[in-house]
């Protein structure tokens, strides 16, 4: 079963990357191969809420939909996507977003599926393969391009704030490397 998992850094809040994800009315406009995501059912079950979705995913003559199963976690910072039927025998998606100091996020991504036949796997395994592994990278590009005002504003308020920025994660990145060598952290 195909597993395709990151950890990215990104310049944006937890709670923009959590709405980002959980804005899946929008994914035609930038999910590869999903050409349509439609809301079928939404319920607040504990301190999470579930919505059913109907995607239709498209690629040359293959086209299909299938259910999925959302649970959207916003007090742990966590969505979970599973399907229900279609196409897939299996599909989990595990997002995390872990906020930052410096305003930006960790956003994990973690996707394993397996598709239902033989014969489809053959067809358009190595097409799922593809957009599934670009999926994460998806996501980044629209966040980037739908909180692009929000950076702007920051940087006209504070001039240097994305130099202050680049040379704390330069230096962070230098502090993690000799903290691997020597076992210590110094500032």
């Amino acid at each position: 079963m195909p597993v395709f998992q990151s950890r990215r850094r990104v310049r944006h809040s937890a709670n923009e990357m959590f709405d980002l994800v959980a804005d899946m009315e929008r994914y035609p406009e930038f999910v590869p191969l999903c050409v349509r995501n439609v809301i079928r059912s939404r319920e607040v079950r504990d301190a999470s809420e579930i919505v059913t979705s109907e995607m239709t995913v498209a690629y040359a003559l293959f086209r299909e939909t299938f259910r999925n199963c959302i649970t959207l976690d916003r007090a742990n910072g966590r969505i979970v996507v599973e399907s229900t039927d279609g196409p897939l025998r299996q599909l989990r998606i595990e997002w995390t977003f872990r906020p930052q100091a410096d305003d930006g996020c960790e956003v994990g991504f973690r996707l394993n599926y397996e598709l239902a036949s033989r014969t489809l796997a053959l067809l358009m395994g190595s097409v799922f393969d593809v957009a599934f592994s670009r999926l994460a990278e998806a996501f980044q590009r629209r966040a980037d391009v739908v909180y692009r005002g929000r950076r702007a504003a920051l940087s006209a308020r504070w001039p240097c704030h994305d130099q202050l920025a680049e040379r704390v994660g330069a230096c962070a990145a230098l502090a993690r490397k000799d903290c691997g060598k020597s076992g210590t952290f110094l500032i």
